[in-house]
């Protein structure tokens, strides 16, 4: 098995930690974004959304869109469970990871970050104003989301929402935003951490990070 990925990638990030999590072994693939090996046709071939992760499969089956590998990875090596098979449950872990995943990840994506800078003139400190914005928005909404008195997200072990915020915050310290209006945010990443799947999946411990 093959997981195409970039270093600083949080959805790349995503797919390291769950397949950590179960003891799935796998080879890493760097796709250095920043230089473009995204958008090179033999890999444009294999991911036509010209972005990472791509999940490449023994058999030759290739998957891509971290949400839809981790629903994969989940529903194939069911141990240990990162996504409530009870359905009011998977619901509310769902939400707070689709808050992470499908509102705040889109609007920081490199891509977009580099059409605000080379289609509207945006300058690097207007860029990560943007950036920080809505995550701040984001964490908002996850902060009301958790509930009271978990361990972790949900419950004493972590799951999709854990690794979703985990990933993000990871982004979040790097550019800055202040997250210590964030207390359950960050007892659940620092607790995350502490976790060797999380900390073997950290962008630092990768073998094309350039730190």
């Amino acid at each position: 098995m093959k997981l195409y990925s970039y270093w600083r990638s949080t959805t790349s990030y995503r797919i390291r930690t769950a397949l950590n999590l179960k003891g799935i072994a796998y080879e890493t693939v760097p796709v250095d974004l920043v230089a473009g090996d995204q958008r090179d046709d033999g890999y444009a071939e294999l991911n036509p959304g010209k972005g990472v992760p791509t999940l490449a499969l023994d058999d030759g089956t290739v998957l891509t869109q971290s949400m839809a590998i981790l629903g994969y990875i989940d529903a194939t090596w069911p141990n240990p469970q990162l996504i409530p098979a009870d359905p009011l449950q998977r619901a509310k872990v769902m939400a707070v990871a689709d808050t992470i995943a499908l509102d705040v990840h889109p609007v920081n994506n490199l891509r977009l970050i580099g059409q605000l800078k080379s289609r509207f003139s945006a300058t690097p400190e207007q860029a990560t104003d943007w950036m920080c914005h809505w995550m701040e928005q984001g964490f908002s909404a996850v902060e009301a989301l958790l509930p009271k008195g978990d361990r972790f997200a949900f419950g004493d072990a972590p799951n999709i929402a854990d690794i979703c915020i985990t990933a993000q915050v990871y982004n979040a310290r790097r550019w800055g935003v202040d997250l210590s209006i964030f207390p359950n945010i960050t007892r659940i990443e620092q607790l995350c951490l502490e976790n060797q799947a999380f900390a073997d999946a950290h962008p630092d411990n990768q073998p094309d990070a350039k730190v």
